[in-house]
């Protein structure tokens, strides 16, 4: 508790030494910090969102620390005049100069406010805006007067091409107004970039959004407005106006982009299925950019040009698609450093890939990786050293390698397919673990969509222990006073037959992720019909192996909350349960779930919380008693952007792990309705981020606030009531954000 003392009383006085420097420093005479800006509205007008509103004011105040403090710019107010000085110059360049009050500059914030009101349909809008000044800071705020909003009582469309009126007629029922709609510019102008690209998909090249118009009526007395969408002629140089022409393509000629190399490395068929143009078919906007994209998807390609020229005939187009290539095989060598469970190591891969193996812009990889850890603190073994080897072979075709798949569809699908293979060797002090691996994994989505897909057909997993040490078995694995079934199940040998099926999606500030696969029924069906026989524990056998037998879903959700340009609430919720049945009674260690680390209960360092409310004493093997059948995760994160490339964050979180079984050597684990809210944990803390563009390094520190493992002792129960920090904190260091 002393020691929580002084680091509260350290972070008091920081902040006082920042609050105690003038933020208004450096404003100049006669000039004023900018230090509030409201956007309010008169009435109770609900169709009014004074929050969007807000972007239109062109003058921000200076970010605020969590909305409270303005740390970048007390940042730079710690700064002194004389820039020569390398300490002035940084604090100025990782803080924030004053935004200086521009009266201007609210004029035309009033003026666009009232203009964004009439768009959305408040024609009669009055904007005013009030100042408050108290010394060197002023108030600045806008008061919205929107006033009864306009209604569409007429619409027509005008089309001066038959044509095109003929075409329009038949995809009315994908217009986007209607009568009784109300008035909204936003809504006038994407019916316009609708009804634009239905004919540049349809053959009309040269048609853009600039030929059609609108002309509205208002009624006097009324909130009604009489509109008219006017689809013009084509006209263009002071020509006498004509018909839209509507372009076929005649010819689709390919040529390389590289000056010293005139042949082109892909196979005519990926060329053909890459291209969304097709002779004789009308001109196509989106078959264009699908051509672009599905080029670019290619790893073999470096970069594609496409250019369209009219023909002689002034109806047909012809098109030049010129791709360049990238050098085929590349060979890297990548070092880093490791460090499990404080055990510092070295590890090194080297990769060899050929991104157009078939000419096709497949994708080898072969990545041979070595890895080499000093265990410290382990008694009793002769050899004190972890050493790892692997080799991993991986085959990705850009497209479905799947029979009975028609042409339409993979042309529609951006489609990888993939193959791998792995074989890893494990020698430990402890045991000897090989780990042989095959994949065969299908990707795809749809263009222009926010959802994707992974189906994983197969993946094969064969796990086996040539080698346990005496001591090791003796202690954990036959051991008459530990027992510990999930501890022997996951030192076997071993078959996890998987089948998998995922779904992502990802729009705006919504993300979700959902996976759910089983493994071992189709061994396990085989099995029953051909009358195997089950061994002693009452488990099938494939060469003598026993199989894993389990279904398992995960989902995964993430929801974020734009305060302002600087601060943000992000929530999510990650919940995941599995189940072993038929074949096994216990998970495969690898797809047990585990609670506490950097990306779940903060409060906890990784694999030390649950399940349920069971409490560790035995701090060598936590790491197998600690994990569960079933995981729930709540997030909550206040972040906000600080100074320079720091960015800060508050969290709570909360959660935990169970088992769906009843396990002796986990008591208390076992999930049951009437005791899950007792179980929950929760954690708390701050943290800070160091965006470096490419990736973020993140620091948490986080404090336990409710553990459910001590119900018998309120003070261990309740740490947020009783704090110490030696025993309640957890930091946490990381690549990337949490969620």
């Amino acid at each position: 508790m002393g020691r929580m003392f002084k680091i509260g009383t350290l972070m008091a006085f920081a902040l006082c030494l920042l609050a105690s420097c003038s933020t208004t420093r450096y404003v100049g005479e006669g000039q004023s910090l900018l230090n509030a800006v409201r956007v309010k509205a008169l009435g109770s007008n609900e169709l009014v969102n004074t929050a969007n509103l807000r972007n239109y004011v062109r003058q921000r105040p200076n970010a605020r620390w969590f909305s409270l403090v303005r740390l970048p710019l007390l940042t730079y107010s710690l700064s002194g005049s004389d820039t020569t000085k390398w300490v002035n110059r940084t604090l100025r360049a990782i803080g924030e100069a004053p935004v200086i009050y521009d009266s201007l500059k609210a004029e035309l914030s009033k003026a666009d406010l009232r203009q964004q009101l009439r768009n959305e349909g408040f024609l009669d809008a009055q904007v005013d805006f009030e100042e408050s000044r108290k010394g060197k800071k002023t108030d600045v705020t806008f008061w919205l007067q929107p006033g009864e909003p306009y209604f569409l009582h007429r619409l027509h469309y005008q089309v001066d091409d038959a044509k095109i009126r003929q075409m329009l007629r038949g995809d009315s029922l994908r217009r986007l107004l209607h009568e009784g709609m109300r008035f909204d510019v936003a809504l006038l102008d994407a019916e316009r970039q609708r009804i634009t690209a239905l004919l540049v998909d349809s053959g009309y090249y040269r048609f853009h959004k600039e030929f059609i118009t609108y002309h509205a009526d208002t009624t006097a007395g009324s909130h009604l407005v009489n509109l008219t969408l006017r689809l013009g002629l084509f006209h263009q140089n002071n020509r006498p106006d004509t018909l839209h022409t509507r372009y076929r393509l005649r010819s689709i000629r390919y040529a390389s982009g590289d000056p010293t190399d005139d042949r082109i490395h892909l196979r005519q068929h990926v060329l053909d299925e890459c291209t969304h143009l097709a002779p004789g078919a009308w001109y196509s906007a989106s078959g264009l950019r699908n051509t672009y994209n599905h080029f670019g998807r290619l790893q073999a390609v470096k970069y594609t040009n496409i250019s369209l020229s009219p023909a002689e005939a002034d109806t047909l187009l012809d098109c030049h698609i010129q791709i360049q290539t990238n050098k085929p095989s590349t060979l890297s060598f990548q070092p880093e450093g490791t460090n499990t469970a404080g055990d510092l190591g070295a590890a090194a891969s080297l990769t060899y890939q050929n991104r157009n193996l078939f000419r096709g812009s497949e994708v080898l990889s072969i990545e041979l990786r070595g890895a080499y850890e000093a265990i410290k603190g382990l008694e009793g073994y002769s050899n004190q050293d972890f050493t790892e080897y692997s080799v991993e072979t991986r085959l990705q075709f850009p497209r479905f390698i799947i029979p009975f798949i028609n042409r339409d569809l993979r042309r529609r699908l951006n489609a990888t397919s993939e193959v791998s293979l792995l074989y890893d060797l494990q020698d430990r002090p402890e045991f000897h673990r090989r780990v042989l691996s095959a994949t065969w994994r299908y990707r795809w989505n749809m263009a222009g969509r926010h959802d994707r897909y992974q189906l994983d057909l197969l993946d094969l997993n064969y796990v086996f222990m040539p080698w346990i040490s005496q001591t090791f078995r003796k202690e954990y694995l036959e051991s008459e006073t530990s027992r510990n079934a999930i501890l022997r199940y996951n030192y076997e040998d071993l078959f996890i037959t998987k089948l998998g099926f995922g779904y992502s999606y990802a729009k705006g500030m919504t993300a979700v992720k959902t996976n759910v696969e089983t493994s071992g029924n189709v061994l396990a069906a085989g099995a029953r019909l051909f009358g195997a026989k089950k061994d002693e524990r009452g488990q099938y056998r494939l060469f003598n192996i026993a199989f894993a037998q389990y279904v398992k879903g995960d989902l995964d959700l993430t929801h974020s909350i734009d305060i302002d340009k600087s601060n943000q609430v992000v929530l999510h919720l990650g919940l995941g349960i599995a189940y072993p049945y038929g074949n096994s009674k216990v998970l495969p260690f690898e797809k047990r779930y585990f609670s506490g680390g950097a990306n779940s209960v903060r409060g906890w360092s990784v694999r030390s919380l649950g399940p349920g409310k069971y409490k560790e004493r035995d701090g060598r093997i936590n790491f197998i008693n600690q994990t569960g059948d079933m995981k729930l995760d709540l997030n909550a994160e206040y972040r906000t952007h600080l100074f320079w490339k720091l960015n800060g964050a508050l969290f709570v979180d909360a959660g935990n792990i169970w088992t769906l079984r009843e396990y002796d050597i986990q008591p208390g684990g076992q999930f049951r309705l009437q005791d899950f809210l007792s179980q929950l944990a929760v954690g708390y803390g701050m943290g800070l981020r160091l965006n470096l563009g490419y990736f973020i390094l993140r620091f948490d520190l986080g404090m336990k606030a409710v553990n459910p493992a001590y119900e018998e002792d309120e003070d261990e129960h309740y740490p947020i009531l009783h704090p110490r920090f030696s025993r309640d904190y957890a930091f946490h260091f990381a690549v990337g954000l949490p969620f």
